[in-house]
């Protein structure tokens, strides 16, 4: 099997390569986050000094929310995957998102750190200066990842735990969407710092989609975009080497808080067993499947997945 992949790895160097020689129009250069936040950071977007990052966030919603609403997006995403939720959620509840670092408009960790504990002390930072001393906290694939670690390690923090098709589990996935496997391959992340092919991105984004027609050509502008911020190229291939699933998993039976669990019936990426075994995992918790969706249901259909939320934040 490892000779397989081996060969495999070296006919997509073969293609990436030749697609770079052989096409002048899939060498994409890095572009800076002033020059991308022009399209990508309208109001009420900001960027602030956080824990050595300047941190792209969006603060929403009525300021004297006693529960701030915090969202956490997964790898390669970033604040907007969410932008469906927090039209729903804004009118009636603060709603803080950010781009995690590596991702979006924030871009690389000056410490090239990407390990959980480090997701997690900048979500601890960002907290901090948003005056934010407890929270409902939401995480979808690596951000949910970050999400229970941080109810685990900081649970005076959290006050309720969503979890979104999340990471954390040892797992091993039926499809791994083409731009992932190339950025956790070394012999052929490095080209991805000057080649990036729009159809290897399009192709990673109906990957996580239960339901590929779904993806639009501006949806898949934002997720081609985004990854050409100077340094994210190379904080995926990082990300990928450090935070290896599974590093805190004997841990995640120790959250107390009232968690809500979503996943989508058609995930290729982690498994939707995965789901039940959080289930088991989390006394108390609450699971909501949703059989025609992929990896990012958030994404994929906001009304009915924010629907949950609000019922689970209702009480019903």
């Amino acid at each position: 099997m490892r000779l397989v992949l081996k060969a495999i790895a070296w006919v997509l160097a073969l293609l990436v390569v030749t697609a770079g020689a052989l096409l002048p129009a899939y060498r994409v250069p890095d572009r800076s986050a002033a020059e991308l936040a022009k399209r990508w950071a309208p109001p009420p977007s900001q960027f602030v000094l956080v824990d050595g990052l300047t941190v792209h966030l969006r603060d929403e919603g009525p300021r004297d929310d006693a529960l701030p609403i915090v969202l956490l997006h997964g790898t390669a995403a970033s604040l907007h995957t969410w932008d469906g939720w927090v039209a729903a959620l804004k009118d009636r509840h603060r709603v803080l998102r950010y781009d995690m670092p590596g991702f979006g408009l924030t871009g690389p960790a000056p410490d090239h750190d990407y390990r959980i504990e480090r997701y997690v002390r900048t979500l601890i930072a960002v907290l901090d200066r948003a005056g934010i001393r407890r929270c409902i906290l939401a995480g979808n694939s690596l951000g949910g990842n970050v999400a229970w670690a941080a109810a685990v390690l900081h649970p005076e923090r959290v006050a309720r735990l969503v979890l979104v098709d999340a990471g954390g589990y040892p797992f091993a996935s039926a499809s791994v969407p083409l731009a992932f496997t190339i950025a956790r391959t070394p012999v052929l992340g490095p080209l991805m710092r000057d080649v990036l092919p729009r159809p290897l991105v399009e192709s990673s984004v109906r990957n996580v989609f239960g339901d590929p027609s779904k993806v639009t050509p501006d949806l898949v502008d934002r997720y081609f975009d985004l990854a050409t911020r100077a340094g994210n190229r190379d904080a995926l291939a990082e990300r990928f080497r450090q935070t290896q699933p599974g590093a805190m998993a004997q841990r995640v039976a120790e959250i107390r808080v009232p968690t809500l669990i979503l996943w989508g019936g058609r995930d290729r990426l982690i498994p939707p067993e995965l789901a039940e075994r959080f289930h088991r995992d989390i006394a108390g918790s609450r699971l909501e499947r949703f059989d025609e969706l992929g990896h990012v249901p958030q994404e994929e259909d906001p009304a009915r997945t924010v629907q949950a939320v609000q019922n689970f934040l209702a009480g019903t």
